[in-house]
C-alpha cells in the first residue's frame, strides 16, 4: 500500500454521490417517455472504472494533448510611416484667371508605441510579425487642405519585457550629415537634392533635369520626437504602464507649393515630398518567463504535475524529452465564483487571482555542455521567480538527483560569466593608423602626422550580451517529490526531508555549493501527479514564497 495516501475512498464519495444523482435523473426522465422500464435503474450504477474518467486529465492518451506556442525572446523590424507629400494646387474660382498656390501640406507618418500590460505571457505573437510597420501619411489636398496623419501602432508586450536597440536608420540625421559635408559644394547639393522635389502633375518628366528649385528646407524632425527614448534604446518594462512609450515618431510631411512662394515667382509648381520613417531593429526579451519553473531530470512528472495544477494540456508519456519546449500554464487563485482558494497580494499592493507556471524540459547530464536540449532551456530557469525542483522519488537516490539539478545550474552560471567577460574584452580593439608598427602609450599621447597614431574602435556586434539576471542561487526554491503514491518512495522522500533540514540548520552545505544562496524555507512536498494528491500543498507553499 502507499505510505502517504493509503485509501482514495474518502475522496471519491463525493463523485459517486453526484453519479449517482445525475444517473437517477436521466432513467427518471426515460422512463416517463416510455423508453425504460424499472429494471435498467439496477444496470446503470456506476462502476469502479467509470469513477476514474475524472482523471483522465492527469492520465491522457498519447495524441491528447495541447502544443503551446511560446516565445520569450524575439527580434523586430519598426519602420515608423513616412511623411505624405506636399500638394501642388492653385486657386479656381470664378472670374479669377490665375490663382494663387493652396496646396496643402503632406500628412505625418504613424507613430510606433510600446507598452507593458496584463494578459500577455509570451512574445509570439510578435515573433511571427516580424516587421511592424506603421502608416503612411496621406498627401496633401488643395484649399489648404493638410493630409491625414497616418494611424499609429501600439505593440503590447508582458509585464517583464527588456526592450534593446541593435541599429537605427534616422533619414533626418542622415541628411543633415549630408548638408553639412556638401555645403561648400552648391553643384553636388542641386544633383543629389532634386529627388526631394515634385513637380506639378501636368509636367513632362524631363523637366526635373531643367527646373531651377529653391534651397531646400532645412530636415524638419516631428514634435513628437522629444518623446522618443535617447539612442541606444534600452529599457526594462518591469512595471505595468498605464501609459505606452514612443519608440519610433513618424516623419513629418512635405511641404505644399504656398511655401515656396517668392516675389519673383507667384505660383510656384513643385512641392517637397513627404520624409522618409526612421527604422529600428530591436530584441525583445522576457526577463521573467514565469512565477514558477518546474526543474528536473527528464521523464521526472513535470507535465503531469503541470496538468495537475492547471488546465494545460501539456504533452504526457512514458519516455524521456516528452517536454521539448516550455509549458506555461496558469493557477487560478480567484475564479470570481464564490471565496476565493487563497488570498495574495503581488508587488504592486492589488490581490493576486493567480500566478503562471514553466514546465521547462528535462536536463541531462552535462545539460551546460550543449547535451540533450541544448543551453537555450538553461537560460529558460534563471527567468523564473521561484524554482520548483521535481525529483522522482521512487527511483535513485533523490539528494543525490537534487545536487546534480543543481551542479548543472551552477557549471551554466559559470559558463555564462565567462562569455560575458569575454564579449567585453573584444569590445574594444586597438587600431594603428599609417601602417606603423609603433604603438603609443595611450591614445592621448598620439602625435598627428608621426606615424603614431593609435585610435580606439568600438567593435560593437550585432549580437547583444546576454541579460544580466540575479544569480540562481539566491531564488526561492523547494524540492516536490512526485511519484509519492508508490511503496518504494517512502524511504527517498525521509532521506530528502532530512537532508533539507540540515542544510536549512546549517549543519550541511548548500547543493548549490554558494555560501549566501538561499536556505530559507526550504521543503519537500511529496505528491501524486496522476492521482491530483498533495498539489494543494504547493499552491500555498508557492503563494508564501511569492510574497516574500
Amino acid at each position: 500500500m502507499p505510505f502517504l495516501y493509503p485509501n482514495l475512498e474518502a475522496l471519491w464519495e463525493p463523485l459517486k454521490a453526484s453519479s449517482k444523482l445525475l444517473n437517477a435523473a436521466r432513467i427518471h426522465r426515460r422512463r416517463l417517455h416510455g423508453e425504460v422500464d424499472n429494471r435498467e435503474s439496477l444496470s446503470h450504477i456506476p462502476s469502479s472504472s467509470d469513477l476514474l474518467s475524472f482523471n483522465e486529465h492527469l492520465n491522457p492518451p498519447p495524441e491528447d494533448y495541447g502544443r503551446t506556442i511560446f516565445a520569450d525572446k524575439c527580434k523586430l523590424s519598426l519602420h515608423a510611416g513616412s511623411g505624405g507629400h506636399g500638394c501642388i494646387s492653385f486657386l479656381r474660382e470664378k472670374f479669377i484667371a490665375a490663382g494663387p498656390a493652396n496646396g496643402g501640406d503632406g500628412g505625418s507618418g504613424g507613430n510606433i508605441y510600446i507598452q507593458a500590460v496584463r494578459g500577455e505571457t509570451s512574445l509570439h505573437k510578435l515573433a511571427r510579425r516580424g516587421i511592424i510597420k506603421a502608416s503612411r501619411g496621406k498627401n496633401g489636398q488643395g484649399s489648404n487642405k493638410g493630409g491625414q496623419r497616418g494611424e499609429d501602432v501600439l505593440i503590447q508586450v508582458p509585464v517583464g519585457t527588456v526592450v534593446r536597440e541593435v541599429s537605427r536608420y534616422d533619414p533626418v540625421t542622415e541628411e543633415s550629415e549630408k548638408l553639412n559635408m556638401t555645403a561648400n559644394s552648391a553643384s553636388v547639393e542641386g544633383n543629389t537634392q532634386r529627388d526631394k522635389w515634385i513637380l506639378y502633375p501636368s509636367s513632362d518628366p524631363s523637366e526635373y533635369a531643367t527646373a531651377e528649385f529653391p534651397d531646400l528646407p532645412k530636415p524638419r524632425r516631428s514634435n513628437l520626437a522629444i518623446m522618443q527614448p535617447s539612442a541606444p534604446i534600452s529599457m526594462d518594462l518591469s512595471e505595468l504602464m498605464e501609459q505606452p512609450i514612443l519608440l519610433a515618431a513618424g516623419a513629418v510631411g512635405g511641404l505644399g507649393n504656398p511655401h515656396f512662394v517668392t516675389k519673383t515667382m507667384v505660383r510656384p509648381k513643385f512641392a517637397t515630398r513627404g520624409g522618409a520613417g526612421m527604422r529600428l531593429e530591436l530584441e525583445l526579451e522576457l526577463k521573467l518567463l514565469a512565477d514558477v519553473g518546474f526543474v528536473g531530470l527528464p521523464n521526472a512528472g513535470k507535465s503531469t504535475l503541470l496538468r495537475a495544477l492547471s488546465r494545460s494540456r501539456a504533452r504526457i508519456g512514458d519516455w524521456a524529452f516528452t517536454t521539448l519546449q516550455p509549458n506555461i500554464g496558469t493557477v487560478v487563485l480567484d475564479d470570481s465564483y464564490g471565496r476565493p482558494k487563497l488570498h495574495s497580494v503581488d508587488s504592486d499592493g492589488e490581490r493576486r487571482t493567480q500566478f503562471s507556471i514553466a514546465d521547462i524540459p528535462g536536463l541531462v547530464p552535462d545539460a551546460h555542455l550543449d547535451r540533450g536540449l541544448g543551453l537555450g532551456f538553461l537560460r529558460h530557469i534563471e527567468r523564473a521567480r521561484v524554482l520548483a525542483f521535481v525529483v522522482d522519488l521512487s527511483i535513485g537516490d533523490s539528494v543525490l538527483a537534487l545536487k546534480n539539478l543543481w551542479k548543472e545550474l551552477n557549471e551554466f552560471e559559470r559558463l555564462k560569466d565567462r562569455d560575458t567577460n569575454s564579449q567585453t574584452e573584444h569590445r574594444i580593439v586597438s587600431w594603428q593608423a599609417f601602417g606603423s608598427t609603433v604603438p603609443t602609450s595611450s591614445p592621448q599621447d598620439a602625435e598627428v602626422g608621426t606615424g603614431k597614431e593609435d585610435m580606439m574602435i568600438n567593435a560593437g556586434s550585432q549580437a547583444l550580451p546576454p541579460l544580466q539576471m540575479p544569480p540562481i542561487s539566491s531564488k526561492p526554491w523547494f524540492v516536490v517529490g512526485t511519484k509519492a503514491d508508490l511503496p518504494s518512495s517512502q524511504e527517498n522522500y525521509v532521506h530528502m526531508k532530512t537532508y533539507l533540514e540540515s542544510v536549512t540548520a546549517g549543519n550541511l552545505p548548500l547543493p548549490s555549493g554558494k555560501r549566501h544562496g538561499w536556505k530559507d524555507q526550504l521543503m519537500v512536498i511529496p505528491i501524486s501527479a496522476i492521482r491530483g494528491e498533495g498539489i494543494e500543498q504547493i499552491t500555498g507553499w508557492t503563494i508564501s514564497l511569492l510574497n516574500l
